[in-house]
């Protein structure tokens, strides 16, 4: 007979025969009786009052009857603490049975019972079966230390556990040391900054030595640890790839995925060349491949994850694209995934046989999923261009079908189309207009809006097909009403003789009869430049569009890469970064890929990296445009103090002076009030009194200008990410002009030239001043040095950090993108000392909160020296005392956007050649403080 009969009874009085019950002589009944107990626990029912009943029964030899008792005491343990310590010798007791077993279950439920009180008294017995002989009690009593430090960590810091813990890394048992790596990442991750899991070759030897042996779930911890190690070199990546490439053929797909998040991270570091390079790419594929035919919610997992990798590596299951077909019974969730992914992998060699499945697709009953597949139709067009007739002709031929749908989104992505090549395909035009009736969807109607507009002097009636949507233009949707708007100008601007009365109404319309502030902005806008300057008009409004990119749905690079570091986890399924979805600090490290090192780029931290050398972190995001009010009200505006700015100093928005008086004011004007004493600081403080002359008692023209500190070139885009086309470089600062300095190599086989330049928006306006000249076309294996002005009067928006720089570079092959972070002190100008007066008044007037304090450490040189070579990097010192045998310098810089910012060093000498600085920076904008400390740093270490 089965347990199921514990659960059927409902008698009343039945916690008294329980009770008489547990308290029998016979092993028999009290077993059956605990048994019942436990049923109506897991039921629900509160049976704690049979807590010193249930507890006398630990007493015994039974193993089925001591499970379940602990089982109880797990439960109840919380809600009677006192009563639980009863129970405490009995652990102790049973931690020194001769069963292995027992031992190892009084360690597992001492570690789940969680009671302050009793905690402390289970550290002996733990700290012994962590010492067992028997490998099963030692790796439930490792998993046990990790449950510990979740109650009481200092405890498990106080007594050793987590020395034991990393011995037990090198245990003879595999599962042991599985499940020691796996109490370690746990305590890890709640404490990101403790270096427990400290990975080195030895330790990394072993732990590939208990893979091969243990259970799956402890090869996964593994797998997981081996991701966060990183190589010391590519020989070392290699060797680890060897290593755990036959897990790929595991049953279990978590192990799979574990082992390739592995092999992607260490990949990084393998040169493209190398033919043990080729052979893992080769290898990758069928484990992925074979993900896919496990069921729906298991192969839609492993679709996500090979989505990151198709965006990382499209070459791994370039071949594969069969395997992505839709089958008619995947659930929709499926098929939309393998959609994505058969667009990722589209290529010339394989588009014939993508878009007969695709308009096969088409014609099927799911709506959304013809919609995708439709808008898929477009995507192909725009990514693989030897495809994009046949594309066309397939969405023509869908359009015909008539069905209202298909016709809608066909319609959308013929927009595209036309978006990416113009004057290329603009015959379809016609069969567009004739389903102009049919169009319900704002993005479609807005997208056929554009079309006529875009070629209205190609469509004789453009005018009335504008007119019929104008009748109803209150009923539309902000998205259609604002295309029909500048639809109409644009006809206009082409044929204005006969549409003047059109674009007055429409433009009447959008002002005096809408609240939408977008629309009412928008149609001021036009109305004003067609009655001031028609010719400024149509410059604006029929300017030259810019293509659209076939991948604007591929995934941020950085956002990428370290996406790639949590494969097999939660993260590789929502595409999302643990820190978006995770709550509290726990578990939440930002992981990167490995930089590589056969390559030349520099693997030094960002912090400590030479100026200009682009971090391994660095960030490619674009920031949302919101992000530029918030930049601009912490932007300090004040006037010039004194002298004419240099050409690259002006600031374009210093019109606008949010202090109300700019930096004059502190000098004390008319209204003028000084602060109180007490926020100057104390090594100012102490002088005031005795006259601010022998405080300032500053030797006259320290040092001399010989141009601001140049980093040397770094790699900044790779010839393998930019179709051979490598570009290093630098910035540079000299006599108030702003450069940065590239050297262009050409590592492919073929000639390019036709090079040109751009800037995304940037924190301070950082623009090129001048095209990019490369005079001569670029031949296979040249290189060549350019110097490219630059001003700061380009575009402002806040960036994450404020000195990332995002660079778009073209040439007759391609347009290439790249961000690096440019040093600070190129923007630092010649007119930034400050008037002593000003500032004392100064450092009194931003706030205590606004003050940043850092360390140097172990500079080179002396006060004079640190003063010489901080001024020819256009760091002003203003005034320079000694103080106790400490040399202190007062020290002023301005930037190009007008931020001030004021500096107090503090020189210790700390041996007879090094001296420790200590740095305090004020500012109004104290986000540029960290990044003016890196400039110290760059120009005092270098």
């Amino acid at each position: 007979m089965t347990d199921s009969k514990y659960f059927t009874t409902t008698k009343k009085g039945e916690i008294f025969e329980l009770k008489a019950e547990l308290n029998s002589d016979k092993k028999e009944k009290k077993k059956e009786a605990v048994k019942k107990v436990i049923a109506s626990m897991t039921v629900g029912k509160d049976v704690s009052a049979l807590f010193p009943d249930v507890v006398n029964c630990m007493q015994t030899d039974n193993l089925e009857l001591k499970k379940l008792v602990y089982l109880y005491l797990m439960n109840y343990a919380k809600s009677q603490p006192d009563m639980a310590i009863m129970a405490v010798n009995t652990f102790v007791k049973d931690c020194e049975d001769p069963n292995p077993l027992i031992r190892a279950l009084a360690v597992r439920t001492m570690g789940c019972i969680r009671v302050d009180k009793i905690t402390e008294y289970l550290c002996e017995p733990l700290r012994k079966c962590l010492k067992d002989e028997d490998p099963y009690v030692r790796k439930t009593a490792a998993v046990c230390v990790a449950k510990l430090h979740d109650i009481n960590a200092q405890l498990v810091e106080d007594q050793g556990f987590l020395d034991t813990l990393k011995d037990l890394i090198s245990d003879s048992n595999p599962m042991v040391v599985a499940n020691a790596v796996a109490a370690l990442s746990e305590i890890a991750e709640s404490h990101p900054s403790s270096n427990l899991l400290d990975l080195n070759p030895q330790s990394i030897n072993k732990l590939l030595t208990a893979l091969n042996e243990c259970t799956e779930w402890g090869q996964i911890f593994i797998l997981d640890c081996l991701a966060n190690y990183t190589p010391k070199d590519d020989r070392e990546a290699q060797s680890i790839c060897e290593r755990v490439t036959p897990r790929l053929s595991h049953a279990n797909s978590a192990v799979v995925l574990s082992a390739v998040k592995v092999l992607m991270k260490f990949m990084e570091m393998l040169s493209k060349d190398l033919d043990y390079y080729g052979t893992l790419l080769k290898k990758l594929a069928p484990p992925l491949v074979t993900l896919l035919s496990a069921e729906p919610e298991l192969q839609y997992v492993a679709l996500r994850n090979i989505n990151l990798i198709v965006q990382k590596r499209p070459e791994i299951l370039k071949h594969e694209m069969k395997v992505f077909f839709v089958k008619y019974n995947d659930p929709i969730y499926v098929k939309l995934e393998k959609l994505d992914i058969m667009i990722r992998l589209a290529s010339q060699a394989n588009i014939a046989q993508v878009l007969a499945e695709l308009k096969e697709y088409a014609t099927e009953v799911d709506v959304d999923f013809v919609r995708k597949a439709v808008r898929a139709i477009g995507r192909c067009a725009i990514k693989v261009e030897q495809s994009a007739e046949r594309c066309v002709s397939t969405l023509l031929d869908l359009i015909q079908t008539k069905v209202n749908y298909v016709v809608q989104e066909a319609i959308v992505v013929i927009k595209d189309i036309f978006r990416k090549y113009p004057n290329k395909y603009e015959s379809v035009i016609a069969t567009l207009c004739e389903n102009l009736d049919s169009l319900d969807e704002p993005e479609a109607r807005a997208a056929m809006i554009w079309i006529v507009g875009e070629y209205a002097e190609r469509i004789d009636n453009a005018d009335e097909l504008l007119e019929s949507f104008l009748e109803g233009f209150h009923d539309e949707s902000t998205q259609v009403q604002l295309q029909l708007l500048t639809a109409i100008v644009k006809l206009f601007l082409k044929k204005p003789t006969e549409t003047q009365e059109l674009v007055q109404q429409v433009l009447s319309l959008a002002t005096q009869d809408s609240d939408n502030p977008d629309l009412r902005d928008r149609g001021y806008i036009y109305w004003r430049l067609l009655s001031t300057d028609p010719v400024a008009a149509k410059e604006v409004v029929l300017a030259e569009k810019p293509l659209i990119s076939e991948e604007t749905d591929l995934i941020e690079p950085t956002l990428l890469d370290e996406l790639i570091c949590y494969i097999g986890t939660l993260a590789s399924v929502y595409h999302k970064p643990p820190s978006a979805f995770v709550e509290g600090g726990r578990g939440v490290v930002h992981k990167s890929l490995p930089p590589r090192t056969a390559s030349s780029e520099s693997t030094e931290s960002p912090e400590t990296a030479p100026a200009g050398a682009p971090s391994s972190e660095q960030p490619d995001v674009i920031p949302t445009q919101g992000d530029l009010l918030g930049d601009l009200l912490n932007l300090d505006l004040g006037p010039p103090v004194s002298g004419p700015p240099l050409a690259t100093s002006s600031v374009q928005m210093g019109a606008v002076d949010l202090l109300g008086g700019g930096l004059d004011s502190l000098i004390g004007g008319p209204n003028f009030v000084a602060p109180p004493a007490a926020a100057v600081p104390a090594n100012l403080g102490a002088s005031m009194g005795s006259g601010l002359s022998d405080l300032f008692d500053l030797t006259s023209g320290v040092g001399t200008l010989s141009g601001s500190y140049v980093a040397p070139k770094a790699v900044w885009l790779p010839a393998m990410k930019a179709k051979g086309l490598e570009i290093s470089g630098t910035f540079t600062r000299q006599v108030g002009s702003i450069s940065m300095d590239l050297q262009l190599t050409n590592k492919a086989l073929q000639v390019m030239t036709d090079f040109a330049i751009q800037f995304n928006r940037n924190s301070f306006g950082l623009a090129p001043a001048a095209p990019l000249q490369v005079h001569a076309p670029l031949s296979p294996n040249q290189t060549v040095e350019i110097s490219l002005p630059l001003n700061t009067v380009g575009s402002v928006m806040k960036m994450e950090p404020l000195n990332n720089l995002q660079v778009a570079v073209k040439n007759n092959i391609d347009v290439f993108y790249f961000s690096t972070l440019y040093p600070l002190h190129i923007l630092f100008v010649e007119d930034g000392k400050m008037d002593r007066q000003m500032f004392l008044a100064t450092w009194k007037d931003i706030p205590n909160e606004n003050e940043a304090q850092f360390q140097i450490r172990d500079c080179p040189l002396n006060a004079e020296a640190v003063s010489s070579r901080l001024q020819s990097s256009n760091i002003f010192t203003v005034a320079k005392r000694n103080v106790e045998g400490q040399d202190m310098l007062y020290q002023s810089l301005k930037l190009t956007n007008g931020i001030w910012v004021l500096a107090e060093l503090r020189i210790q000498p700390s041996n007879p050649s090094f001296t420790d600085l200590e740095l305090s920076l004020k500012c109004r904008a104290p986000e540029v403080s960290q990044h003016v400390y890196q400039a110290y740093e760059t120009i005092l270490k270098n």
